[in-house]
């Protein structure tokens, strides 16, 4: 059903047009010419405006520029007894849907009248969704209607105008970085630089230096001194996404910014002032890092002064179909191709999947999707899911958490029996990996650090060590 205006100049048209369009339900206006067209264009909102050509006191181009200059979306169909090829071109040019001639067949009308609302609708949306994608990407909110991403959102707003450093936790691709840009934008500090670094992306022997800067022959390279992110974010923000995969000694630095406000170069020995706001991320349980020697207890409690964790996406399913609607939108307007919706049934396939990748995951199967899918509409058919993943994702080691608990004994010690076999993973993928031990992480899933730790634990550094160096004897 959609509100429509009719534009014409003789009683009995409109009449006409009237009986047959309300035979689809839609809410009829009529105006008797250019003039009160425009009037009431000014005053109230319709989906579709039917207009002649040729009235008394003006034309349809008139009454579609008054259209375009009230609201760019509602559809202009042209209804004339004048069908030139020249006014059909001219009205397409101005931005006309249809452009139809008398006499015309009542159901062609209709149908036009169907397609126009339609599109009406469909750009409608499309402009509402510009503002959910500009949420999305951080600007004032995040985007998601259940009650944890309310409450999200709450937080973002009583955090932003303080200096409190932030702590957020939340599995990988679940938007750590949208709310600490949330917080950046919204804060006192929205106007000066938010500089953000992955930690787990840059070698250890690398970070403090691009934290903290290095002067002239720190180290081999370093040819003339540089300043570091920190000071980059001075009066500003600095995000540090992955950042339980800092090393002891930039963690050490890191806790002299937050506690007294002052950096050191790399090969300096002069500290400088700065004024910055941290805001922090992981994926991991820093509180357990903590208690296995891998992260600074004192640091840890700086960072943690106001928690917040994002939940993954399995668990607040309900927010998919808006997600859905706004990273299409977003996404064909990065690759340049048109937005196309998303069945209800295509929500509901992804409703019902446990997202392992999370909003990361969800915007790359749209971008799949708006590229393959062929029908005009996205269907089920256009996501290709993940089965469920695997213990490890090395090759020969697909055992299914399912099928490992099917030969569990009847009682066992929990304990002793996870870490049995965390080793004999470790053990096994150090072995696909001929004792490297970064390829073994990458099959892990963990950082470098924590296999390293993780095999002095269980003491097999020495076999693995002796194993390396044969591969090159």
């Amino acid at each position: 059903m959609a509100k429509v205006l009719i534009v014409d100049d003789e009683p009995g048209m409109r009449r006409i047009l009237d009986v047959n369009l309300r035979r689809d339900s839609h809410v009829v206006v009529e105006a008797g010419g250019a003039a009160e067209a425009a009037d009431l264009i000014k005053r109230e909102d319709f989906d579709v405006v039917l207009t002649d050509q040729k009235m008394p006191d003006g034309s349809g181009l008139d009454v579609l520029r008054a259209v375009q200059e009230d609201d760019p979306t509602t559809s202009v169909i042209f209804l004339t007894a004048v069908g030139t090829l020249e006014l059909a071109v001219e009205s397409m040019k101005l931005g006309a849907f249809d452009f139809l001639t008398k006499p015309f067949a009542p159901d062609v009308v209709r149908a036009a009248i169907r397609r126009a609302s339609e599109r009406t609708a469909l750009l409608r949306e499309n402009a509402a969704l510009k503002t959910a994608v500009q949420k999305l990407e951080g600007a004032d909110e995040i985007l998601g209607e259940s009650n944890v991403m309310r409450r999200v959102r709450e937080f973002i707003g009583r955090v932003a105008g303080t200096n409190t450093t932030v702590l957020i936790t939340g599995e990988t691709g679940t938007g750590k970085e949208l709310v600490a840009r949330a917080i950046h934008r919204n804060s006192l500090r929205a106007k000066k630089p938010f500089i953000a670094i992955n930690c787990a992306a840059v070698t250890e022997t690398l970070l403090e230096s691009e934290l903290f800067g290095h002067e002239r022959g720190a180290y081999t390279g370093a040819d003339r001194a540089r300043s570091g992110l920190v000071e980059a974010a001075h009066e500003g923000t600095l995000f540090l996404d992955e950042v339980a995969e800092m090393s002891p000694a930039a963690q050490a630095k890191l806790l002299r910014v937050l506690a007294d406000g002052e950096i050191q170069r790399v090969g300096s020995t002069v500290t400088r002032r700065v004024d910055v706001r941290v805001l922090a991320a992981t994926h991991r349980n820093l509180a357990e890092r903590v208690h296995d020697g891998l992260f600074r207890e004192d640091l840890y409690y700086r960072l943690a002064v106001v928690p917040v964790h994002l939940p993954p996406l399995r668990e607040r399913s309900e927010d998919i179909g808006v997600l859905c609607r706004a990273l299409c939108l977003q996404i064909a307007e990065e690759m340049k191709v048109p937005a196309k919706p998303i069945s209800g049934a295509a929500v509901a396939k992804l409703t019902n999947y446990s997202f392992p990748g999370n909003i990361r995951e969800l915007k790359n199967l749209l971008e799949r999707a708006l590229i393959l899918g062929q029908d005009a509409e996205l269907q089920p058919e256009d996501f290709f899911l993940q089965p469920p993943a695997s213990i490890a994702s090395a090759p020969g080691m697909e055992i299914t958490v399912e099928s490992l608990a099917a030969h569990l004994p009847k009682r066992l010690d929990l304990r002793k029996t996870m870490a049995q076999l965390e080793r004999a993973l470790i053990v096994r993928s150090l072995d696909f990996a001929k004792g490297t031990q970064a390829e073994a992480a990458r099959y892990l899933g963990l950082s470098r650090s924590d296999l390293g730790y993780k095999i002095g634990k269980y003491g097999l550094a020495p076999v693995h060590e002796e194993r390396a160096v044969s591969n090159f004897g």
